[in-house]
């Protein structure tokens, strides 16, 4: 190996492309909007079946940049990095993000994975500047808030 090999080294390059023009941008105001945006975005033949867990992107005025697949597992959890989280929000730019996940089960009540969870990335999330405002659970006919129930 040469000098010059030990000095290679690979190139990283971000980019994030805007198709939507920023007031054209959902604005999510409550748990409410935010159940509606997860949903209609998540797909009817797997929400009954395995968890998945997404994020909202949110610019600074609440207003939805984009919505990211973190993770898919099986159907009583899914790992969730926060690496992966974060590093989705900071491409982005972000300023916010609504955490989401489904319960396969149609049970809403969050467990203490769920909570444990919420709890480290509001904790990374300040360190790094970005709001994590809320945590939904959802299923196909219904949702619970972690704001709502002042969990956050």
């Amino acid at each position: 190996m040469t000098k010059r090999d030990l000095y290679k080294i690979s190139e990283i390059k971000l980019t994030y492309t805007r198709k939507v023009k920023a007031d054209e941008r959902p604005k999510i105001s409550s748990s409410k909007d935010a159940h509606r945006l997860f949903r209609e975005n998540w797909n009817d033949l797997t929400i009954n079946l395995f968890e998945e867990f997404k994020i909202l992107l949110l610019d600074r005025n609440n207003r939805c940049m984009g919505i990211v697949p973190i993770s898919q597992g099986g159907v009583s959890g899914t790992l969730v990095d926060a690496k992966l989280v974060f590093s989705s929000a900071l491409k982005a730019r972000a300023c916010g993000i609504i955490l989401g996940h489904n319960h396969p089960s149609g049970n809403t009540t969050p467990s203490d994975s769920d909570i444990n969870l919420t709890k480290r990335l509001v904790t990374a999330g300040k360190y790094l500047d970005i709001s994590v405002l809320d945590h939904i659970i959802l299923t196909d006919e219904n949702h619970t808030s972690f704001a709502d129930l002042s969990l956050m």
